[in-house]
C-alpha cells in the first residue's frame, strides 16, 4: 500500500439539529487498504460511511479523495461504490441487467458490458447465471451479485454497510473470505461497516473503533486485541480479566504471580492496571515455582472450548480451555499459569 493520505477525513463533525453525532473526527486512508468501523449501534460509524459516499453532508470538515475534495460533490461525482445490507438489487432486470446497470448509465457499450458482466460473475463464483433473476437465486447469491456490480465500476473507493448481517453463520464467513480476496485482488480503497468483531477482524488491515461519534483507537486486529488503549477497549474487544498489578526490575506481579513484561507494554510507574485475556489462562493438575492454585466456580460447554469462571486470591478470573483436552467440572482445584504474551498494561 502507498499514498498514506488517499482518502483522508478533515476535523469532520456531523449535527442533527441540535444533536452532534459526530465530533472533530480525523481519519487518513491509504490507497488499497481496507479499513474497518466498528463499535455498538448509535455509535456513529453509518454516519460516516454516509459521509464518505456522499449521501450525507458534514456539518464542518473536508473529506479529500485522491488528493480532491469531495466534501461538495455528490456521489456520481466521487468514483464510488457502496455496497448495502439489503443489497438494492433491482427484482425486474436479469443478473446479468443488474451488474452492469451501472456500466450501462455510464454509456458503456452493449457488447463491452457483456463481456465484462461475464468476467463479473465468474469473479464471485456465479458463471452462468446472467439470465436469472434476484428472485431465483439465494441471499449469499444476491450479496455476491451486489459485489460483482460494485466491482464491475472499478471504483477509487468501496464502501460496505453491514453488508453481511443478512446471511447465516456458514455463509457469512465464506463471504468475507470473498470481499476480502477481491478487494486485495483488485487493490481498492475500501471501508466496511459492522457491529461484528470476528467479521471485522477478518476483513481488515486495520480496525477503527467508535464510540459516541469519537475515535477509541484505530490500530491492526492484532494490536486492538493484544494491546488496547483503555478499559473500555479491553473489554470491547472481547473479554478481559482487569487485575491490580505490581512492576518491578522486569516483571508484574498480579497477587504474588510474577510475568516478565516486554519493554512494550512497560508500565509507567510501580503500580499498574494489568489486564489478562482469558487464552492466556492454562489449568494444570500439577503446580511448580511459575504456578498458583484456583478452584472453578462455574463450567460453560461452548463446544470447541469450555468457559471457565475461576476464584484465584478471592477473584474471579475468566479462562477458556479445549474442550478436548481438559473436562472440567465445579469444584476442581487446579493449578494456573499465565502466558505473558496474553498480558497487556493500561494506562489508568
Amino acid at each position: 500500500m502507498s499514498n498514506k493520505n488517499f482518502v483522508e477525513l478533515k476535523n469532520i463533525t456531523k449535527r442533527f439539529g441540535k444533536n452532534t453525532v459526530i465530533e472533530n473526527f480525523n481519519l487518513s486512508v491509504a490507497k488499497g487498504e481496507m479499513i474497518t468501523l466498528l463499535g455498538p449501534s448509535g455509535c456513529g460509524k453509518t454516519t460516516i460511511l454516509r459521509q464518505i459516499a456522499g449521501l450525507e453532508k458534514p456539518s464542518e470538515g473536508q473529506i479529500l479523495i485522491d488528493g480532491e475534495d469531495v466534501t461538495n460533490l455528490s456521489i456520481q461525482q466521487r468514483d464510488i461504490c457502496m455496497v448495502f445490507q439489503s443489497y438494492a438489487l433491482f427484482p425486474h432486470m436479469s443478473i446479468g441487467e443488474n451488474i452492469g446497470y451501472g456500466l450501462k448509465m455510464i454509456g458503456v457499450p452493449k457488447e463491452e458490458r457483456k463481456t465484462r458482466v461475464k468476467e463479473a460473475l465468474e469473479l464471485v463464483d456465479l458463471a452462468g447465471f446472467a439470465d436469472r433473476f434476484v428472485d431465483q437465486i439465494s441471499g449469499g447469491q444476491q450479496q455476491r451479485v451486489a459485489l460483482a456490480r460494485a466491482l464491475i465500476l472499478k471504483p477509487k473507493v468501496l464502501l460496505f454497510d453491514e453488508p453481511l448481517s443478512n446471511l447465516d453463520a456458514n455463509l457469512r464467513r465464506s463471504m468475507r473470505e470473498k470481499i476480502r480476496e477481491l478487494q486485495q485482488r483488485f487493490d481498492i480503497t475500501s471501508f466496511y461497516v459492522t457491529h461484528d468483531q470476528s467479521e471485522a477482524f477478518a476483513v481488515s488491515d486495520r480496525v477503527l473503533v467508535m464510540q459516541k461519534g469519537s475515535i477509541m483507537q484505530v490500530d491492526s486486529p492484532q494490536r486492538l486485541y493484544r494491546r488496547p488503549a483503555s478499559r473500555f477497549m479491553a473489554n470491547f474487544m472481547g473479554d478481559a480479566n482487569i487485575f491490580p498489578g505490581h512492576y518491578e526490575n522486569g516483571y508484574i506481579s498480579i497477587f504474588g504471580y510474577k510475568l516478565n513484561c516486554q519493554d512494550e507494554i512497560k508500565p509507567k510507574s510501580t503500580q499498574c492496571v494489568v489486564g489478562v485475556r482469558p487464552e492466556a489462562v492454562e489449568l494444570i493438575k500439577e503446580g511448580g515455582e511459575d504456578s498458583q492454585k484456583c478452584r472453578v466456580e462455574n463450567v460453560a460447554y461452548m463446544g470447541p472450548q469450555y468457559e471457565i469462571s475461576v476464584n484465584w486470591h478471592d477473584q474471579i478470573l475468566l479462562l477458556q480451555v479445549n474442550s478436548i483436552l481438559l473436562k472440567p467440572k465445579v469444584g476442581d482445584e487446579f493449578y494456573l499459569k499465565i502466558h505473558p504474551e496474553g498480558m497487556f498494561v493500561l494506562d489508568e
